[in-house]
């Protein structure tokens, strides 16, 4: 069994990867992709977990070339209302973290929508962290500060002001794709995380491999130094 309160993170890399194998255009590894996110949430349920945050989209993706993005904006826009409607189902409350400001009117609007309409659902939150990035959300909670806080600022009280603070940190981030870093995710909340790598591109990530984490996760000695 896991804790009461069990946070996962999940970097989902290797869509174009993916797409490039199987001759697809790269719009259709993102679409494996958010397939593959369907699924996992599913599982996540399965498995106890309580929270789980998903880096869907970072500050440093918008580098991408402009086809691309306005792909991947009109995937969200209809993954985002195609997930509320099966989350309301399945009791999944749906937050999202990062920069809105620079998202189009429509893509806000569906993602208000979306919490707004699956905030009483209590089966398993899901984060989904879209135009974010680490150091983007840390200079946006500094500007949200009160003028006179910074002398008695406590870490309690600065998380309070990231985009996370109704989130518990994760206790296990994984990263699928082959790469060993966590690219500007979550560097506040992640500095007690348990780092799980594996070589599996995102669209090919099964369930055994989730549970397999969850299973290293549980073997290891968490002593917060201790």
């Amino acid at each position: 069994m896991m804790e009461q309160s069990f946070s996962v993170g999940i970097i989902m890399d290797g869509n174009r990867r993916f797409a490039k194998a199987k001759g697809l255009a790269v719009i259709e590894g993102h679409v494996s992709g958010y397939r593959k996110l369907r699924e996992l949430v599913i599982w996540a349920k399965e498995a106890g977990v309580t929270h789980l945050t998903v880096y869907a989209f970072s500050t440093e993706n918008w580098k991408r070339t402009h086809d691309e993005i306005e792909l991947l904006m009109a995937l969200f826009e209809r993954a985002i209302s195609k997930m509320t409607e099966r989350s309301k189902r399945e009791s999944v409350r749906m937050r999202f973290i990062g920069d809105r400001d620079v998202l189009s009117p429509q893509l806000r609007s569906i993602m208000e929508k979306a919490e707004s309409e699956t905030k009483e659902a209590n089966a398993i939150t899901l984060t989904i962290a879209l135009s974010y990035g680490g150091r983007d959300e840390l200079l946006r909670a500094l500007r949200r500060l009160p003028k006179d806080s910074l002398a008695t600022l406590s870490e309690a009280a600065f998380s309070g002001y990231l985009d996370t603070r109704e989130v518990p940190d994760p206790d296990l981030i994984i990263r699928t794709g082959g790469e060993q870093r966590l690219s500007n995710f979550l560097p506040w909340q992640s500095i007690y995380s348990e780092l799980y790598f594996t070589e599996t591109l995102w669209p090919n990530f099964m369930k055994e491999e989730f549970v397999g984490a969850l299973a290293w996760y549980k073997e290891r000695q968490r002593r917060r130094g201790a």
